[in-house]
């Protein structure tokens, strides 16, 4: 008999099945009938292929998603052209085009949250919701120099100044940037709900957004799963006057 096991799947091929979804291709015809004017520009599934090669590869630079899909073949094949790639300038222009029609990336996430809903009903019945720290690409010190005058303006002035938390082999204390909230189904790891926020806000406060976003979704969540720096009364009544039972994972909440 043979005892083989399948091969997974690699990156390229998920990325193409992902682009050939109906729902990107939804989103790929919306964004496309935006262009009216200037030149024609790189094909939008193109673009719209390296944004996800950058999300499932996590790759935090346009400049470095773009370098690994230049030396792939099989990305290059995946987003639909043998030529050159989009360059990194086209992905950054991309990327605003895409903050602009927003509305386009949120309605192409419904559906697909949909369609996950459809085919698997216990999808965002549990939920588990932490934060993530997003460190900006920015100098967040206050002092041009030692002693020296305060600055006037931020390279990121958007970002804020946060505390995180010792993990591994990184040393806790401050860092300058966001913090990525979400709320994540505990039964599939995808996420449901998500929103970010500067460093400086304490995570806890989110609580009660996120479950508000998952309900509008059609998620009604029957238990929430937190960890201890969601451990007050506030988030226990925020979770419970929403119908969802916090997760014995708090630590003075009894089971």
């Amino acid at each position: 008999m043979d005892t083989g096991t399948v091969p997974p799947r690699s990156a390229a091929t998920e990325l193409a099945g992902l682009l050939d979804s109906p729902e990107i291709g939804r989103l790929i015809a919306e964004l496309d009938a935006t262009r009216w004017t200037g030149r024609p520009g790189y094909p939008l599934r193109a673009m719209v292929g390296v944004a996800l090669a950058k999300s499932i590869y996590s790759i935090p630079t346009w400049t470095k998603t773009v370098a690994l899909v230049r030396e792939h073949a099989a990305l290059r094949e995946a987003i639909g052209g043998s030529g050159e790639p989009p360059s990194h300038w086209a992905c950054y222009r991309f990327a605003r085009k895409l903050r602009v029609y927003s509305d386009l990336l949120d309605a192409c996430i419904a559906r697909v949250l949909d369609r996950l809903r459809a085919e698997r009903p216990e999808f965002g019945r549990d939920l588990a919701i932490d934060a993530s720290d997003m460190p900006a690409y920015a100098n967040g010190q206050r002092y041009l120099s030692k002693n020296g005058p305060e600055r006037k303006r931020y390279s990121d002035p958007d970002a804020s100044w946060g505390h995180r938390s010792a993990v591994s082999t990184r040393k806790g204390g401050g860092f300058y940037g966001y913090r990525v909230h979400a709320a994540v189904c505990a039964r599939t790891d995808l996420p449901v709900a998500w929103r970010v926020e500067t460093a400086a806000n304490h995570k806890s406060n989110y609580v009660a957004p996120l479950l508000d976003s998952a309900r509008d979704r059609g998620f009604a969540a029957e238990t929430t799963a937190l960890d201890i720096g969601y451990d007050n009364e506030r988030v226990y009544g925020e979770c419970e006057g929403r119908g969802s039972r916090p997760s014995s994972r708090c630590a003075r909440r009894p089971a």
